[in-house]
């Protein structure tokens, strides 16, 4: 299968996106910086950052200096499969940083708009989990969550109703 490789379209932003995004990530790094030459249409100038490939724990990015014409949306968003809460919180609060916004049920978007679904793999085990109920009430949990906190929705799962 040929390789895949996402490309983000910012406004201007490429270069501090993956700045931050590779200082969030583990074994992260920023690859190539191009920039675009000379008789540029506006926006962009000579010398501006065109892209920016880099690399997020192995898995290749482009960010692209494209202009506003394509805004960032909830409709495409990037799952970060965490092994535990800490880890969870680590990506949480590092793609927060500097302005970024909480949503619900474990998605934020990022200071740049890039929405992101950082989840601790055990969310998945409790909201399937194979008694009806016990699925249900971590299911309630989680719905009244912005960042997940897989304690209280085990807690959740595993009281008994009065």
């Amino acid at each position: 299968m040929p390789k895949q490789i996402p490309c983000l379209w910012f406004d201007g932003q490429a270069e501090e996106a993956a700045t931050l995004y590779t200082s969030v990530f583990p074994n992260s790094h920023l690859d190539e910086v191009t920039r675009y030459g000379p008789d540029m249409p506006p926006p962009m100038k000579e010398g501006d950052v065109m892209t920016v490939n880099f690399t997020l724990d192995g898995q290749q990015y482009t960010a692209l200096n494209g202009g506003p014409q394509f805004p960032f949306s909830e409709a495409i968003s990037f799952q970060i499969m965490c092994a535990d809460q800490e880890e969870a919180d680590h990506y949480w609060f590092g793609l927060l940083e500097g302005g970024g916004e909480e949503s619900q049920c474990g998605w934020l978007k990022d200071r740049f708009g890039v929405s992101w679904q950082v989840i601790p793999t055990e969310l998945y085990a409790l909201l399937g989990d194979p008694e009806p109920a016990r699925a249900q009430r971590a299911t309630q949990a989680m719905l009244q969550m912005r960042r997940i906190d897989i304690a209280e929705i085990r807690r959740a799962a595993e009281s008994v109703p009065a």
